[in-house]
């Protein structure tokens, strides 16, 4: 069952209260559900809390028609923006009233996501699932993974009138949040509306709880209602209690990441893949890219070819709609590229192939002979480490992983993974893995090892929705 920080949370109650110091008390398992089944509505006992909510939601007017109409412009390069719009402001089809919701914002929660997914509706098929993600590469690769058995649409703007037509809608009675989403407006209905929030994975950085108290009363009266925070670990839990969550309402389950399933026969899959890229050369991957890495990793690849000229490169831009531009990147190098859109085998005169695919990064980090993530040599805080990790292959990242610190941590302190600062350092360590057996083979078991021990927290959190939801189907 999930695990407290310690026990003992009336004492810790009683010592926020009073302003003493001491490390925030969080309930057991039971103490959160009874908790979170108690829980008030969100009050307004702060003599600011009102204004705060009033500024909020002006703010949010303000902006929604320039969110509007930045999406309307990028639809001009990537039609799927322009997709299912209306949802955007709460519009869409109706949902059987009762189902369950989760909410996953971007690719990498869907991703994390998917486990979950299909444990609830393995455990209660006869409840709708409704998903919601906040973008087209999100939305696009939930709909690629669970296919008619889930529903799949846009969360809102965090407007009172776009959620409240959403919430009325899809009718849910429970929602899960993956990771931390705290949209104000959308917690203050679900809580009017008696639905409870389960924060699943919750995590919050000790910068972020900076930032986050800035705003004053506005995150604790979000995290006030029928909320229940299930904890990657112990120092996040303690952060949430810290920014108004209820002790009796937090418990540590940890990372629901580590349980991810990969897809079926991919490393069959990703022998099969190698073969067309050249069994006999080596490749490495660098997935997940953003702008301005690209040019850092091409650098990289003409220092190490000029040891491996046989070196291929399989560059995976991280938004679709970046392809093209990735595309003439390559063209003004002057690089020699196969494009995997394009088909066909890449020529041994290719140096680098360009995955403007969608959902085939992991195949290609099984066919690969190591990994770069990227979105960490650049300060956009780094991307799923855990994919070729669990793959058995050596991970390579930049110095920017604050998306998944504790993560990027473990493997490089296991020897699963290694820090790359610059182009130079990235080509020298590729280079030094490439040229290694013994080592790659360590750093894949390494990886595979942390792996294992770090699984678990689907089952914790399943144990913990289950006084939430009708009994599980009989299998």
């Amino acid at each position: 069952m999930p695990s407290p920080i310690q026990t003992g949370h009336q004492r810790g109650d009683q010592k926020r209260r009073s302003g003493t110091s001491g490390t925030p008390q969080v309930g057991s398992s039971g103490d959160v559900i009874a908790g979170l089944l108690m829980g008030g509505m969100i009050s307004d006992r702060e003599p600011t809390g009102w204004r705060l909510r009033l500024l909020y939601i002006c703010l949010g007017w303000a902006l929604a028609p320039f969110l509007l109409a930045g999406s309307l412009w990028r639809g001009l390069r990537d039609r799927s923006y322009w997709e299912a719009l209306p949802e955007r402001l709460g519009f869409g089809p109706a949902a059987v009233a009762g189902g369950l919701w989760v909410h996953a914002v971007s690719v990498g929660e869907v991703q994390a996501a998917a486990s979950l997914v299909r444990a609830l509706r393995k455990r209660h098929p006869d409840l709708p699932l409704t998903l919601t993600t906040a973008t087209p590469t999100g939305r696009a690769r939930a709909r690629a993974l669970f296919g008619a058995d889930v529903a799949v649409r846009y969360l809102p703007y965090d407007l009172p009138g776009p959620v409240g037509r959403f919430l009325e809608r899809v009718r849910p009675r429970l929602g899960i949040v993956l990771e931390t989403e705290l949209w104000p407006n959308l917690y203050r209905a679900s809580d009017r509306r008696g639905l409870p929030l389960v924060l699943a994975s919750a995590r919050v950085s000790a910068r972020s709880v900076g930032r986050y108290r800035r705003l004053g009363g506005i995150v604790r009266e979000t995290l006030a209602g029928r909320v229940l925070v299930a904890a990657q670990s112990a120092a996040d839990a303690a952060r949430f209690v810290a920014l108004g969550a209820a002790g009796e309402r937090t418990c540590v389950v940890g990372n629901l990441k580590f349980d991810f399933e990969l897809p079926a026969e991919v490393e069959a899959r990703g022998r099969a893949l190698r073969a067309g890229l050249g069994a006999g050369r080596p490749v490495w991957v660098a997935g997940s890219t953003h702008e301005g890495e690209e040019e850092l990793v091409l650098e990289a690849h003409e220092r190490l070819r000029a040891s491996r000229p046989d070196a291929l490169l399989v560059l995976a831009p991280r938004h679709p709609q970046r392809f093209e531009a990735v595309a003439a990147l390559l063209r003004r190098r002057g690089a020699a590229f196969a494009t995997r859109a394009g088909g066909g085998a890449v020529g041994a005169e290719a140096s680098v192939l360009l995955l403007d695919t969608l959902g085939e990064l992991v195949l290609f980090y099984a066919a690969a002979d190591l990994a770069f993530v990227g979105g960490s040599l650049v300060p956009v805080g780094g991307h799923n480490l855990l994919e070729p990790a669990a793959l058995g292959k050596p991970v390579v990242t930049g110095p920017y992983t604050a998306n998944a610190a504790p993560v990027a941590r473990l493997l490089i302190e296991a020897g699963a993974a290694t820090v790359a600062a610059d182009a130079a350092a990235l080509a020298a360590t590729v280079a030094r893995l490439l040229a290694d057996d013994a080592a790659r083979r360590s750093a894949g078991a390494a990886g595979l090892a942390a792996l294992a021990a770090n699984r678990g927290a689907l089952a914790r959190f399943l144990a913990l929705l289950e006084p939430l939801l009708p009994p599980a189907a009989a299998t």
